[in-house]
């Protein structure tokens, strides 16, 4: 196979200027060097790619062939090396990994904010916060935002903003519901690995009751999943359809009266929020940015 592109380009030179010897003063090489690359072409090819005419040079089939090909390769060839000035310039995609609540609900209204900060593009990595912090360790993002702190040895940790986990349904609830009140309805319910499935448990086990108990109709992993279940769902059915699930994913249909939110009589289920970045990123000026930026928000 061809060791290096070098011998392509003269190839490209030579159609380009429709001619050996124009070619060789464009690349700065002698005439004999251009004849003997294209010549080491056609021998690795077993095949004639160029003939010369009175009026300059013309492709044969196999060299119109290979012209195309290697058009393809001279631009991914440029646009890697346009990535690679953007590692060597710091011009590179900043990756913020969060769970599914905070990079759906509250990270997209300050992307901005945060490319103007560091200079760069952001992107949103969304997953379970187990799945994040992994993602973190393995160095695929460059900090983590997460509901609940995962410790690792390798990794610190910051308080970040308070979240509030409510019951909410397309109808009208009482605002406070008593553990006899949760069994009167049908539910939707995280995925068992989630954080908010795991606080909310907790919670049903201090009032006496468990999941069991209820009428669950569907287990989902996604929190935009169950909202767009329950606002679509029958909001004249005799048993209100119901889950739980953090106020920033449901906030605005909360506004608009669109939802109904309630809570557990004598619990507020609250849980705070977590940066997470890698030890050796301590003093890295772009996380360092971000997370700055990140706590001087008070209200999200």
């Amino acid at each position: 196979m061809l060791k290096d592109f070098a011998k392509l380009q003269t190839f490209l030179m030579v159609i380009k200027e429709k001619s050996f010897s124009r070619a060789s003063a464009k690349l700065g090489i002698s005439q004999p060097a251009v004849t003997q690359q294209i010549k080491f072409i056609e021998e690795y090819l077993d095949t004639k790619i160029v003939e010369r005419k009175k009026n300059g040079i013309v492709l044969t089939k196999e060299g119109e062939d290979l012209f195309r090909i290697a058009k393809r390769l001279e631009k991914a060839i440029e646009n890697s090396e346009k990535d690679l000035l953007k590692i060597i310039n710091k011009d590179f995609t900043f990756v913020v990994g969060s769970s599914n609540a905070i990079g759906n609900y509250i990270l997209p209204s300050h992307l901005g904010e945060i490319k103007k900060r560091i200079n760069n593009d952001v992107y949103i990595n969304v997953g379970l916060s187990t799945e994040v912090i992994e993602n973190l360790q393995d160095k695929k993002i460059d900090i983590a935002l997460i509901e609940s702190p995962i410790f690792k040895d390798d990794i610190i940790y910051r308080e970040w903003v308070e979240d509030e986990l409510v019951l909410f349904s397309n109808q009208p609830i009482k605002k406070q519901l008593t553990a006899d009140d949760l069994k009167n309805f049908d539910w939707l319910c995280r995925d068992e690995d989630s954080h908010t499935r795991k606080i909310t448990v907790e919670v049903f086990n201090e009032i006496g009751v468990q999941c069991k108990e209820f009428n669950v109709l569907g287990i989902l992993s996604s929190p935009t999943a169950i909202k767009e279940s329950i606002l679509h769902s029958d909001k004249e059915a005799q048993r209100p359809l119901v889950s739980i699930m953090s106020r920033y994913v449901i906030q605005d249909e909360i506004k608009a009266g669109r939802l109904f939110e309630a809570r557990i009589k004598n619990h507020k289920i609250q849980r705070k929020f977590y940066i997470a970045y890698p030890k050796d990123k301590k003093h890295d000026v772009f996380v360092d940015n971000v997370i700055n930026y990140l706590l001087s928000i008070n209200k999200v």
